[in-house]
């Protein structure tokens, strides 16, 4: 099999980051309202087993070795079950073998840093994994509809 940009994009990601942490900048809308297309970058750092737990933002490798950074819905040994915060039933599957790292800041387009960690963007969160799921459908499906048309008036 002939490699592909994208084979040797992440063969020479994870080579180059080791044990480092690195940044990458998010280009699909699966994440809105927390992490926007093209908005916002993701500082991804290796992490341990015990960090791999229920609601946490990782980067992984998905089907065809593409490089998705989803949340953590659940755990059961080294399999995972992720899941896009804007996605309203869509989840994937992956084992520990193919998680690349856990997201432990966000770079805002404007600059700001927030830390993952902190009280703020948990609290976020949790309000927005409370939000019923048909709401979070509508409320995403008019912000990819906003993100949409400012992209094209912008070209």
């Amino acid at each position: 099999m002939i490699p592909t940009r994208h084979d040797r994009l992440l063969d020479n990601l994870e080579s180059l980051a080791g044990d480092e942490a690195f940044e990458i900048t998010v280009t699909g809308y699966s994440m809105l309202p927390m992490l926007g297309r093209g908005l916002d970058t993701v500082v991804v750092r290796p992490c341990s087993h015990e960090e791999l737990v229920a609601g946490r933002i990782v980067m992984f490798r998905g089907e065809n070795r593409h490089l998705i950074v989803h949340r953590i819905k659940r755990r059961d040994g080294d399999r995972f079950i992720m899941a896009g915060d804007g996605n309203y039933r869509k989840t994937e599957q992956c084992t520990t073998g193919d998680i690349v790292g856990i997201v432990d800041k966000v770079i805002r387009r404007n600059g700001k840093t927030v830390d993952c960690t902190s009280r703020s963007w948990r609290l976020r969160e949790r309000l927005w994994l409370a939000t019923p799921a048909i709401c979070r459908r509508y409320i995403t499906a008019v912000m990819r509809r906003c993100l949409n048309r400012k992209k094209r008036n912008n070209r």
